[in-house]
């Protein structure tokens, strides 16, 4: 029987195949270094149900996200929905407890997402996330502190600024192009809605197609790409870009606004990471979003907004590409050889004060010979072995320098530890 598609089997070490990627070792180096950069810059960690009602959902995006979504009525007839997305989760949350936080909140979160969409390179069917949100903040400097713990982050996968470049952007310096150049008074906020979609693809589509688009909104295709190629900051932009600068971080980042982020709900600063050989999709996007919290709360709640969200699917291709993940090898500290059956409860023993003062160890749980159990202990990558020489006595060799030690079994874990 096959896993579903778009679904990935975590096993516990990379195996040769073509899914060797999808480790549970590499999936653990990634959360560790996430977690790692979020505790740095003063996150705390939260979560939430992977099963949320589909209106919340609906809510956030509109009624067309229930095609990406997989959605059924449960045995309470409740139309619910696999979570896509963190944040719709983290605006109800906050919404219902905001007061006992004091501001700005500042919370990540590892969740894993579920869309049901074609799979595509660098997309599944589901993956894990990294999302990192500041709420109740409305300067920019939350702006810049968030873009500086996305950059921090990849930085500590051992990528550099010749490796990755977060694309800044703006939705209020699009909104005033939009206003001054909308001549089709029909437009409205759907009209807004089609010219944001055609900006955010406009480079993955024909130009001539772009064109067309354009022109029904009253737009042409010259005064976009001008705008974009002026990459003239505004004012918000500008106070990120010191900001960075200032930490050193500007060689990480520029003005860009070919980024526009789709979703409908970002309402300042928008970003995204991309690496600079442009091999892979967007390794990380996020923005400011004001009006979500008021939008989930149904207006009880007005709380400002801000976060971004980092997929393992394509870091995890974009570190081996670039050789950034380490050999993950299965090691234990102490393999224990019991070649006599009469000293096996002394070598229970002696296992279990090992473990018991944090030692990796692993034995042979039946009787085997003694060139099998040494063999076993080499595939482990045992650091020593470990043998009941006599009713008190451990016989302990290092498997590196070959050298051996006779000891009393309850000086064993004292000396494997020096």
């Amino acid at each position: 029987m096959e896993r579903l598609p778009g679904f990935r089997d975590f096993y516990p070490e990379p195996v040769p195949s073509r899914d060797a990627g999808w480790s549970f070792d590499a999936r653990q180096f990634i959360f560790g270094k996430w977690r790692e950069a979020a505790r740095r810059y003063g996150f705390r960690e939260y979560d939430g149900p992977p099963l949320e009602p589909l209106e919340l959902f609906t809510t956030k995006s509109g009624a067309e996200i229930v095609g990406q979504l997989y959605n059924f009525v449960d045995k309470g007839e409740r139309a619910v929905a696999l979570r896509p997305e963190m944040t719709p989760t983290l605006a109800r949350m906050v919404a219902a407890h905001e007061r006992a936080y004091k501001k700005p909140i500042k919370w990540f979160a590892l969740p894993q997402l579920f869309r049901y969409e074609r799979q595509q390179k660098g997309r599944l069917r589901e993956h894990f996330q990294f999302n990192a949100d500041i709420l109740g903040e409305n300067d920019v400097a939350a702006d810049a502190e968030l873009i500086a713990l996305l950059i921090d982050t990849l930085r500590s996968f051992g990528l550099t600024a010749e490796d990755f470049v977060i694309r800044l952007s703006s939705r209020n310096a699009w909104q005033e192009f939009y206003e001054r150049g909308v001549r089709n008074a029909e437009c409205g906020a759907e009209g807004a809605y089609q010219f944001y979609q055609i900006i955010d693809k406009l480079e993955r589509t024909p130009p001539e197609e772009s064109q067309k688009k354009l022109a029904a909104l009253g737009f042409s295709l010259e005064d976009v790409n001008g705008f974009i190629a002026s990459g003239t900051p505004t004012a918000e932009l500008a106070s990120i870009i010191a900001n960075l600068a200032a930490r050193g971080l500007g060689d990480f980042v520029k003005v860009d606004y070919h980024v526009i982020r789709g979703l409908a709900y970002y309402t300042g600063p928008v970003f995204e990471a991309f690496d600079r050989k442009g091999e892979f999709r967007a390794i990380a996007g996020g923005g400011r979003y004001d009006n979500l919290v008021k939008l989930i709360s149904g207006g009880k709640v007005n709380l400002s907004a801000l976060g971004f969200g980092m997929g393992d699917v394509v870091l995890l291709e974009l570190l081996s590409a670039r050789g950034l993940l380490p050999q993950f090898d299965a090691t234990v500290d102490v393999f224990v050889l019991i070649e006599d059956e009469a000293v096996r409860p002394q070598s229970l023993k002696l296992i279990q004060d090992l473990r018991a003062t944090g030692h990796v160890v692993d034995y042979p749980l039946t009787p085997a010979k003694p060139d099998k159990q040494f063999k076993r202990a080499q595939e482990l990558k045992a650091g020593f072995t470990a043998r009941v020489e006599g009713a008190a006595t451990v016989k302990i060799r290092n498997l590196k320098t070959r050298e051996e030690v006779v000891m009393a079994a309850a000086d064993a874990p004292g000396h494997i530890a020096r």
